[in-house]
């Protein structure tokens, strides 16, 4: 079975008996278990004031505010802490709490947030909830009981953070070893081939200037992550020029690369600083749009490319497909290269179809 189709928790081998060990190691009974349970409705009274504070201080910091980016993701922050600090008051500490801390660990991993910053976030949340219960929770159900709890809880959860982060760096460090060895084990016997290789992986197509296929697919990947990261849509536009290889023939392939220039400089020109242009292949162009919905392409985008090729002589026409993914579902790199360039030939199609 691979990874992907098992949770933390089944791909780290922890166990119930593993959990309880963990619960004993860390002198986490059935009374703190109950206190903490006890506790919740003095702390659920507040969570909005608690969180809405725990945000504010960290938003202070330099490198979590720039890690968490934008309004978005912050108001998703915010119900994910608020589960959080419900879950650490349930009293039920059971498999799946485990695999979510696990789970905290990974996604604080992959997003680049560094321990120290994770230990100072924990810090600022532990001293807010301990002001918060010293606060409310009545002298009889004994604050500092809770307090203690409560403690020896986040040094459960952060053991289990530090797993995954230790677990992931120890796999990059496997991943990149191997990578290493195989590199080096065959450097000798493919110095020719790996030259070859690297000159086709060159970022950027002679003829346009535009970047070229090889690293179509790197960019893409960068787009979809941080799309996915910022819940945002993004949109590819796959552009082919109507009866180039006619021009090739009539005029030839020296009037063809003019026109491949011109198309290049003016989809360059149609384009923000944050979309990607390449020269897909041939006649063929994509555009990666972040943050922008097929709609807005077509309108926005496509209204300012036609307007850049008026004003040059003898213009050939384009067909150009647009495919949206997210907000809510993203496809991967090849369902939206190729739903793209459905809709090009379904527009080729419909150009072909209306008289001139």
């Amino acid at each position: 079975m691979k990874n992907t189709e098992k949770s933390l928790i089944q791909q780290m081998r922890i166990t119930d008996f593993e959990i309880t060990g963990r619960k004993s190691l860390f002198s986490i009974s059935p009374a703190d278990t109950e206190i903490l349970k006890q506790a919740r409705p003095y702390i659920e009274a507040d969570l909005n004031s608690i969180v809405e504070t725990f945000y504010k201080y960290q938003t202070e910091v330099p490198d979590i505010a720039l890690l968490i980016g934008d309004a978005d993701t912050l108001n998703r922050l915010h119900n994910a802490q608020k589960a959080y600090i419900t879950d650490l008051f349930s009293g039920y500490y059971d498999i799946e709490y485990v695999n979510n801390r696990l789970r905290i660990g990974l996604v604080h991993k992959r997003i680049g947030v560094e321990p120290k910053l994770y230990l100072a976030a924990i810090l600022t949340l532990k001293q807010l909830l301990i002001t918060h219960i010293r606060n409310t929770v009545p002298t009889d159900n004994n604050p500092d009981a809770v307090i203690a709890a409560l403690e020896k809880l986040l040094m459960l959860d952060i053991s289990l953070v530090f797993d995954t982060y230790i677990r992931s760096l120890i796999s990059e460090i496997e991943i990149s070893k191997d990578k290493s060895e195989q590199y080096a084990s065959a450097l000798e016997e493919k110095v020719k081939e790996r030259t070859k290789q690297l000159e086709l992986l060159s970022r950027t197509d002679p003829l346009t200037g535009l970047l070229n296929r090889q690293h179509f697919d790197e960019l893409m990947t960068q787009a979809l992550r941080a799309a996915q990261r910022r819940n945002e849509p993004i949109t590819v536009a796959y552009i082919d020029i109507n009866d180039f290889k006619i021009i090739n023939d009539t005029h030839g392939h020296r009037r063809g690369d003019e026109i491949l220039k011109r198309i290049a400089k003016a989809l360059k020109l149609s384009s923000r600083t944050d979309d990607c242009c390449i020269r897909y292949g041939g006649d063929e162009f994509c555009i990666i749009m972040p943050n922008c919905s097929s709609n807005e392409a077509n309108e926005v985008w496509g209204k300012r490319l036609q307007e850049t090729l008026l004003k040059q002589a003898d213009s050939p026409k384009l067909s150009i497909g647009y495919a949206q993914t997210g907000p809510d579902d993203y496809m991967t790199t090849e369902q939206l290269i190729q739903y793209a360039d459905e809709e090009m030939y379904r527009a080729k199609k419909k150009a072909k179809e209306i008289p001139e």
